[in-house]
């Protein structure tokens, strides 16, 4: 069960409120003309982008074919450097284990890089209940915890924020700056972040970061960032907790250049990131600066069932974002919508594999299978196959609604038989055109109030498509 409440099946109404949410659409307005403009033109000045897809996409096909050997390499080489990998196959026993770690450092603060690891298994609220109090460092996940808010994106956490409510968040949480200050443009708000988040760096007594990957040769973590809060969290504390997942190790050093060059290329349209850091244990003799202690915490929480399933592409995902930053309804109702941790083409077709089908069957169905997450997709994970399988084993497990499981049913009867189909379609053409011909539109229309409670529906023309084919003696190819 996961960690946090997940409302993944109020989907609908959670999409309407954000439909309403004028500020959020406003935020959500920018993806466009900022990450999907930003990749275009980063992917346009690197020739060999395709080729990198394929080259990624078999190498994460070739770990989870491997994956028990990858994961057991990698536990020697981080053993062998001085450090320590625990294993976890829920979020409890993940919880339980970075407690047990804390405690042994007779930690009351914790800092934290950003991690969608974290945020699965409820980690903040857990330590604060025994005690421990967590810091994001992250501006983005900063700004969220002030707000007690969680991400509504991968990559860019508070991207629903708008600039006002930011600033105000800083007035009502900063109390200990004094009188009226200028919090008026980017640089001031990211100032007095850096001024209040100093401090914490240096009171730490644990640093937890995420990890983009892992390196099997060298038993390394890498963590991928733009900000610098990364590298002070787990350097400065005396002990460094990486908490990650099993698909995220990569055979080697050399492997990790194909992921580097799409990974922020596909993010945020940079060549590369300001930071890529790799971390191999404790801090040795010769070493001005790390932790005493590194320990890796690896976490399954029902991933390696897909092993050697025909979703096991999911676990490919690199987590740059790319799928949402294109998706037509994560564009129109952003990621708070989606109820748990990943939103977006990629939370659709991962959730319902880690808190199961009954919770999560709304995400399958909120796409347009338009198939956009699969073109920018940098490891090409057949998203929309994916979620395909997950509606067919909702019908086919009787968790949708029997009025939809009827309705598929009379469709699935006329798509078999194409004289039958023919004939309701042509009478259903006919009747719309004589009933909207005159305004050739609807304000109404029955069993479409969704469509026509936002928007007209067109009225249709007197003829279907395949009878005005039939008619001119069908398509001919020259």
């Amino acid at each position: 069960m996961p960690a946090i409440k997940s409302t993944c099946n109020e989907f609908r109404v959670n999409a309407g409120d954000a439909i309403r949410n004028r500020q959020l659409q406003t935020s959500l307005a920018k993806l466009g003309d900022g990450f999907q403009a930003s990749r275009a033109a980063a992917v346009k000045e690197l020739p060999e982008f395709e080729q990198l897809r394929d080259e990624a996409r078999n190498i994460k096909r070739h770990v989870m074919t491997n994956l028990d050997t990858y994961l057991v390499q990698f536990e020697e080489k981080v053993l062998e450097s001085g450090g320590r990998v625990h294993w976890a196959s829920t979020p409890q026993q993940a919880r339980e284990t970075i407690l047990s770690i804390c405690r042994g450092a007779c930690a009351k603060t914790v800092t934290k890089g950003k991690s969608m690891v974290s945020e699965e298994i409820g980690l903040n609220d857990f330590l604060a209940e025994q005690g421990i109090e967590p810091v994001e460092t992250d501006l983005g996940e900063y700004i969220l915890q002030l707000r007690k808010e969680a991400p509504s994106h991968i990559v860019a956490p508070a991207v629903h924020l708008s600039q006002q409510q930011i600033r105000q968040t800083f007035v009502d949480a900063h109390t200990q700056f004094a009188g009226p200050r200028d919090l008026s443009t980017a640089e001031s708000l990211v100032d007095e972040a850096r001024k209040v988040l100093r401090n914490r760096f240096f009171q730490a007594d644990v640093g937890i970061t995420g990890a983009n990957y892992l390196i099997a040769e060298t038993g390394s973590t890498v963590i991928v960032t733009n900000e610098g809060n990364g590298d002070l969290t787990q350097t400065l504390p005396k002990v460094h907790i990486v908490l990650t997942t099993i698909e995220r190790v990569i055979p080697t050093l050399r492997d990790l250049s194909a992921f580097l060059r799409l990974l922020a290329r596909s993010a945020t349209g940079q060549e590369a990131t300001a930071y890529v850091s790799l971390s191999t244990g404790p801090k040795r003799e010769q070493d001005l600066h790390g932790p005493e202690e590194f320990h890796v915490v690896l976490l399954d929480n029902g991933r390696s069932k897909l092993l050697g399933t025909e979703d096991q592409d999911v676990l490919n995902c690199i987590r740059c974002g790319a799928c949402m930053n294109h998706c037509p309804v994560y564009a129109s109702v952003g990621g708070h919508a989606y109820g748990w941790v990943y939103p977006g083409p990629i939370g659709a077709a991962l959730t319902p594999a880690l808190i199961g089908l009954q919770q999560s069957a709304d995400l399958p169905n909120a796409s347009t299978f338009c198939g956009r997450c699969v073109q920018v997709c940098p490891v090409k994970i057949p998203l929309t196959d994916i979620m395909r399988r997950w509606r067919s084993r909702e019908h086919s497990g009787k968790l949708s609604s029997p009025l939809q499981r009827a309705l598929l049913r009379l469709w699935a009867v006329c798509a078999l038989h194409p004289h039958v189909y023919h004939f309701i379609a042509r009478l259903g053409v006919l009747i719309m055109y004589r009933l909207g011909r005159r305004k050739n539109r609807f304000r109404f229309l029955l069993f479409a109030q969704a469509w026509t409670q936002y928007r007209d529906f067109p009225a249709p023309q007197p003829k279907t498509f395949h009878a005005v084919i039939k008619k001119s003696g069908g398509i001919r190819y020259e």
